[in-house]
């Protein structure tokens, strides 16, 4: 199951599971202002951001 992170991991803002976040396929999670001004790739990885989905259920 992919891991719902609660912070942007380069500014620390919160990434609530029904808001907007970007994620990489290692699951490293951002805001959207920070994966944009790093034009959407990660810098741990180098992979592509994405825009992270939503969930409909708890769990």
């Amino acid at each position: 199951m992919l891991e719902m992170k609660p912070e942007c991991e380069k500014c620390a803002a919160p990434t609530p599971k029904k808001g907007e976040a970007r994620i990489c396929s290692f699951e490293c999670t951002f805001c959207p202002d920070c994966a944009t001004a790093m034009s959407n790739t990660c810098p741990n990885c180098g992979g592509e951001l994405l825009a992270r989905p939503k969930r409909t259920l708890e769990g």
